[in-house]
């Protein structure tokens, strides 16, 4: 369950920043003109390897 939730809390911090935040484009302006499908993927795989920095780092302690 705790998992679930750590990956739920990235996912949805990386969407919130993306979409909602980063209103000047600062951060993630370069992705701007990527098709809708390209930003799907990136933050897919953005969840992804943040999901398995968090299990590697916190692999001791699950």
């Amino acid at each position: 369950m705790q998992i679930l939730v750590v990956f739920l809390v990235i996912i949805l911090s990386v969407f919130i920043d993306i979409y909602w935040l980063d209103t000047e484009g600062k951060r993630w302006g370069w992705i701007r003109s990527w098709s809708a499908l390209g930003k799907l993927i990136f933050c897919i795989g953005f969840v992804i390897v943040s999901g398995f920095i968090y299990l590697g780092l916190s692999g001791k302690y699950l």
